[in-house]
C-alpha cells in the first residue's frame, strides 16, 4: 500500500508479515483488505484492525532506506 504524510514523507508498505494475532487474520483476505478507511491518523477496518501511525511512518521511512 503506498501512504503519503502530511510532512511529504511517502512510501509502499508491504503488510505480508505484519497480520500476527487474531484480529489482523481477516486481512490476510485481499477483498477485506481493500476496505479500510481512515479514523484519526491512521487505517482502520470494519473489525476494528488499525495499526498505530507512528508504526505506519517508520515502515515508511524503512523502506527508504
Amino acid at each position: 500500500m503506498w501512504v503519503k504524510f502530511a510532512d511529504g514523507v511517502e512510501g509502499e508498505i508491504d503488510f505480508a508479515n505484519e497480520f500476527d494475532g487474531p484480529i489482523f487474520e481477516p486481512l490476510k483476505d485481499v477483498n477485506f483488505f481493500k476496505r479500510f478507511d481512515l479514523q484519526g491518523h491512521t487505517l482502520h477496518w470494519k473489525n476494528d484492525a488499525d495499526f498505530a501511525p507512528e508504526y505506519l511512518y517508520d515502515m515508511v521511512k524503512k523502506s527508504l532506506s
